[in-house]
């Protein structure tokens, strides 16, 4: 996916946010929590997103994936998509998407109340 379609994708996630930081980097948010960061890494054309343990396992040694940088030294479950081959569009969809229904999970349920989630 380009950056753009991903741009795309989050954005039209329900109640997402858009901030740039980190330099030049699209971060997406859900009650003020990252599910997905665009662009953050030597490259610009890379995608971060929460994963659940297992799918951290597993995607950590597949072409073109890692542990997020700076977040999974700390000891979180974020995989980078920073390269060739990576993952086919429909599964770096659903990856992002299980990690923004994650972080929903993770909101107060005043917070997803107040949100309509």
């Amino acid at each position: 996916m380009t950056r753009d379609e991903l741009t795309v994708f989050c954005a039209a996630l329900p109640q997402a946010t858009h901030v740039v930081q980190w330099g030049n980097a699209d971060v997406y948010k859900v009650g003020g929590k990252v599910f997905a960061v665009i662009g953050m890494g030597e490259s610009g054309n890379t995608v971060t997103f929460k994963a659940s343990e297992m799918a951290f396992e597993i995607l950590s040694d597949s072409p073109g994936l890692r542990p997020a940088p700076y977040m999974a030294s700390r000891g979180l479950k974020w995989i980078q998509h920073y390269d060739e081959p990576g993952l086919p569009d429909d599964s770096l969809r659903d990856h992002i998407k299980a990690s923004y229904d994650m972080v929903v999970a993770g909101l107060t349920k005043k917070k997803r109340s107040d949100l309509g989630l």
